[in-house]
């Protein structure tokens, strides 16, 4: 069994109110990783609530009512991500399959494989193929 993630939620971290609360039909079928988003992964490790699980999201125009964004905070172009934060967002990807908010075999993208963009960076590009588990 997985330990689930905790979450810091919007209301914890003192957001203000989301402007749209479209929510998705579905349980999204891809999962795009940004770089500075419906979650937000710190350099600590912390994951903090963005617009959360099944609402619709403006990460990626033509792609956001099939997709959940994740964004890890920071500039990976140079940097690599933690092995804390790639642990966390393991954790999270696992928690939103065991909740039904991610198809059980969702596909991991960059932002960069479905725009014109070097989001998430270089450095987390390369660690995606090692955030996917089975």
């Amino acid at each position: 069994a997985s330990k689930k993630k905790k979450v810091v939620t919007r209301g914890q971290w003192g957001a203000a109110a989301p402007q749209c609360r479209e929510t998705l039909k579905y349980p999204a079928q891809r999962v795009v990783i940004h770089h500075t988003a419906l979650f937000l992964i710190g350099g600590d490790c912390t994951v903090y609530e963005g617009r959360g699980w099944g609402v619709v999201g403006t990460h990626t125009k033509g792609n956001n009512h099939n997709s959940l964004a994740i964004a890890f905070m920071g500039n990976f172009n140079n940097e690599s991500p933690s092995p804390a934060a790639k642990s966390s967002v393991k954790q999270l990807l696992q928690c939103g399959v065991s909740q039904g908010h991610f198809h059980p075999v969702f596909i991991l993208l960059g932002h960069r494989d479905l725009r014109d963009t070097e989001c998430p960076g270089e450095r987390l590009y390369a660690a995606l193929k090692h955030l996917k588990f089975p």
